[in-house]
């Protein structure tokens, strides 16, 4: 992991036991990382080695928001669940740590200890503060010195020319992602907007280039699903057919998310839908609930998704769900769905076309 300067110097105090000099640095920057995984990943696991389990749980559920299947979050999560003697939950954690990396020690550690004090009495016993620390995640090391940064990169340089050539090196880059065409030229950003017809939003001149440049923005960040909610914007309204064409262009050109890739920052609520679903056509979502009704047919799996429900205590609202591919879904446990908005009808219907499930008995405890 590497860190910034700031973060490397908290993480530098705690590696050296400094606990409380380490979290004052993190706590007054809090705003300056605000939706940052590096930053509450650190800040979580310095609270787990000063003690501070309740701050320590808050700030690896706000990194878990992030990247979902980061393994040493969930080993950080899985400890306080075992701290507080909820051994199913930890045991689930610690089991899809082992499902990302088979080989990690503290995983395998930590289940050999359940295993072996399967009595709450025994395992509190076991639990004592010097053999803790061994189930805890690492606290990151600090960044290396730029002079380091740049030795290294000039050898490392050097290398790769000797031996593999610069020219094949420069081949087999990624290329790099297709924003610049969709820039907006003097003509397109002139070009009147429609008068005639019935249209969703009636957007002057300047609003159609200003959501065309927010979105435009967005899709070079990687923010595909935020970019999409100004293209339904654009796409719905009385913009220019030429501003349109290109909007649907940078549509077609956005990625479909995982898991691991998806921003939360950028899901929308289904609250947020319902209220304005033609923003949301073709935008992924990550929601929590329940599966009933489910059917399993040779080219389909659907279900009615109960969102919200995953508590068992509030219902949002029901939405069918259909996957064009094999999944597995437990109709007696909490699920993630993660899925792009399908629209129908002259009510605009909501439908998810599922992507991918995340399921684990651990979501009902983690409201």
């Amino acid at each position: 992991m590497k860190l910034d300067p700031l973060l490397s110097k908290a993480a530098r105090l705690a590696r050296s036991k400094n606990y409380e000099g380490a979290l004052k640095i993190l706590k007054d920057e809090e705003d300056r990382y605000y939706g940052s995984f590096k930053y509450y990943y650190l800040y979580g696991v310095i609270c787990l080695y000063s003690g501070a389990f309740v701050d320590a749980l808050n700030s690896f559920r706000q990194a878990r928001n992030i990247k979902m299947k980061d393994p040493n979050t969930m080993l950080g999560l899985a400890f306080l669940y075992l701290k507080r003697m909820n051994t199913v939950q930890a045991v689930d954690y610690y089991l899809d740590v082992q499902e990302i990396d088979p080989k990690n020690k503290i995983a395998t550690k930590a289940l050999s200890v359940i295993r072996k004090y399967s009595d709450p009495e025994a395992l509190s016993e076991w639990l004592t503060p010097e053999r803790i620390v061994k189930l805890f995640p690492p606290i990151p090391f600090p960044g290396i010195s730029v002079k380091t940064v740049i030795s290294s990169a000039v050898i490392l340089a050097v290398l790769i020319a000797l031996f593999f050539g610069i020219s094949s090196k420069i081949r087999s880059m990624p290329s790099p992602r297709p924003s610049a065409q969709f820039t907006l030229s003097a003509q397109e950003r002139n070009a009147p907007v429609e008068t005639g017809g019935s249209y969703k939003y009636i957007l002057t001149q300047k609003q159609v280039t200003d959501e065309y440049d927010r979105a435009h923005s967005l899709f070079r960040a990687h923010r595909d699903e935020a970019a999409k909610i100004h293209l339904n914007r654009i796409l719905e309204s009385n913009a220019p057919k030429i501003v349109i064409n290109n909007a649907r262009q940078m549509m077609l050109s956005t990625d479909v998310p995982g898991f691991d890739s998806f921003k939360q920052s950028d899901n929308p609520s289904y609250s947020d839908v319902q209220s304005e679903p033609a923003l949301y056509r073709d935008v992924h979502v990550i929601w929590r609930g329940m599966a009933t009704n489910l059917e399993v047919t040779d080219e389909a799996v659907c279900f009615d998704f109960l969102v919200g429900y995953d508590t068992r205590r509030t219902l949002e609202g029901i939405v069918p769900v259909v996957f064009k591919t094999p999944v597995s879904v437990n109709t007696e446990r909490p699920l993630e769905v993660l899925g792009k908005i399908n629209l129908s009808g002259a009510n605009m219907s909501v439908t998810l076309e599922g992507v991918a499930i995340h399921q684990s008995g651990r979501l009902n405890s983690e409201q």
